[in-house]
């Protein structure tokens, strides 16, 4: 995926700003063997992978940063923020672009999706881990069909202590 991605090349009303429309929308996005999904009302766009410049004393998840028209924007590596075993970027990588507070920031991806339509009646709470860490970005689950879809809170997976000192 080398073109970015926006509005014209998904659902229309998923990115504009009344948040009616975006309401039940989310962007799902496979990270290895699970399926994932972000409210569509964070995400601006969804790029191809490109040069990351690395920048020292940051979590091992934070990649760098990378210039998207002039604006630098921390990039971050939802695998490693999981703890998941590290792949090789390919063709199918991207970089959802999401902002949250005005803070821009780019999440790396095995591949995006779709966006789907998951009401709150289809979202379950998430299963309670053994600790206080596990599950912590988890919104809930949302069900499609047969399918689940791990519903995260992008506030929680982008805020939080180690990331504090990321700048917009």
């Amino acid at each position: 995926m080398a073109e970015n991605t926006t509005a014209e090349d998904m659902d229309m009303d998923a990115f504009d700003g009344d948040e009616d429309a975006q309401k039940g929308k989310f962007l799902t996005f496979h990270l290895a063997n699970e399926d994932y999904g972000i409210e569509i009302r964070f995400v601006t766009e969804i790029i191809g992978i490109q040069k990351i410049t690395e920048v020292p004393e940051m979590p091992d998840y934070v990649k760098g940063v990378i210039n998207l028209r002039g604006k630098v924007i921390p990039v971050m590596d939802v695998r490693r923020r999981f703890r998941l075993p590290p792949r090789e970027y390919d063709d199918r990588t991207c970089i959802i672009v999401v902002d949250v507070g005005s803070r821009a920031v780019g999440l790396v991806v095995d591949k995006v999706n779709e966006v789907a339509d998951i009401s709150d009646s289809q979202i379950e709470p998430a299963p309670r881990a053994g600790s206080d860490k596990a599950g912590q970005y988890i919104r809930g689950m949302g069900k499609i069909g047969d399918e689940v879809k791990i519903l995260l809170d992008v506030n929680r997976l982008l805020f939080d202590e180690e990331l504090a000192g990321l700048g917009s």
